[in-house]
């Protein structure tokens, strides 16, 4: 059983923090394992959630024994494990759930990536294309279907948990069409047209993404009607007019891939459009573990990196736009209200 401890000295914490991925392929191994799923509201002998999942009782308890001392999944005093606040977010059911994140966070090609991060550091350029020889999403797509699935569904979960908040969020009153620009499935765009039933959309994305667009965009959906899903890159296109755009999570490739696309949906919008970027920042955030070993992982696959405002300022500036407003959405995502200059 584990018991609650008083902070560990500086020694045994670098121990323990270099042994972090052991608590990452833990997670990992949980979420493919199904452990959270299985387990039910109360506690549950090793032995029965061993054949719930179907592995060795033994090995299963060590795993959640690792776990548990994160907080994920608790110990009791008898030797059975319960649910945890942390748990819980690995069920496929739950609400809030992070079970594809954590899977996308650990998918094969980081465990390539990840020790050549000191080259990373001294070229600034990205690992991907060396180890694979192919851009990232192109190996994906090509190479690695299963995790470009695995990606998409993080893309989808992330977007449903925060696409509410963007649309209480946005006040799109004076427009009459909005376009999301990588916006994946569409569900950022879905929450707008909900909320504005005289809208009009687009959603422009990868074919294989959009190929799975939200069912409530497609011809008979219930926004079909007010809808236009257009396949395609937004780093060489933007072949959608409309008054306002919304540009989330996605300005964090390398300098050049961002640029180009800011280019292209200004050329779109034309002047007086309104480009809202949403962003994770490392600054200005309760967050910053996670969005700064996001940056570093974005260093490793496409070269890009999360931005600061100072930096996502600049970039867009740059690009040509007039930046009205900056203001948080929630708690990890920050908006940059813009406009086309006449």
């Amino acid at each position: 059983m584990t018991t609650a401890q008083t902070a560990p000295p500086p020694s045994m914490r670098l121990r323990e923090l270099v042994f972090g991925a052991a608590c990452a392929a833990a997670l990992r191994a949980a979420v493919r394992l199904g452990v959270a799923d299985a387990l039910g509201d109360g506690p549950m002998a090793v032995e029965d959630l061993a054949g719930a999942v179907k592995a060795e009782p033994r090995p299963l308890r060590r795993l959640l024994r690792a776990l548990s001392c994160y907080g994920v999944f608790a110990e009791r005093p008898d030797g059975t494990f319960a649910h945890t606040d942390m748990s819980r977010l690995l069920r496929e059911d739950d609400p809030h759930s992070l079970r594809n994140i954590s899977l996308w966070c650990t998918e094969p090609w980081t465990w390539d990536a990840w020790p050549r991060l000191d080259e990373a550091v001294r070229t600034g350029r990205n690992v991907v294309e060396e180890l694979y020889g192919k851009e990232f999403f192109v190996y994906l797509n090509e190479d690695a279907p299963e995790s470009a699935d695995v990606f998409n569904r993080a893309m989808t979960t992330s977007s449903v948990q925060s696409a509410r908040d963007v649309a209480d969020f946005l006040d799109l009153s004076g427009s009459s069409s909005v376009a999301d620009i990588g916006g994946g499935q569409g569900r950022v765009v879905a929450s707008l047209l909900e909320k504005y039933p005289s809208m009009h959309g687009a959603l422009l994305d990868l074919p294989r993404v959009v190929d799975n667009a939200d069912p409530r965009l497609r011809v008979g959906g219930e926004f079909g009607d007010r809808m236009r899903i257009v396949a395609g890159d937004c780093r060489v296109a933007v072949p959608i007019r409309a008054d306002a755009y919304i540009i989330k999570n996605i300005l964090e490739w390398d300098d050049d891939s961002t640029a180009r696309t800011l280019r292209n949906v200004i050329e779109a919008g034309g002047p007086g459009a309104r480009v809202v970027v949403i962003e994770n920042l490392v600054d200005d955030t309760p967050s910053m573990r996670f969005s700064t070993a996001m940056d570093l992982l974005l260093l490793l696959n496409v070269g890009g990196a999360k931005h600061t405002t100072e930096s996502m300022t600049r970039r867009l500036t740059d690009a040509g736009l007039v930046i009205g407003d900056v203001r948080p959405v929630n708690p990890y995502l920050h908006a940059f209200d813009c406009t086309v200059p006449g």
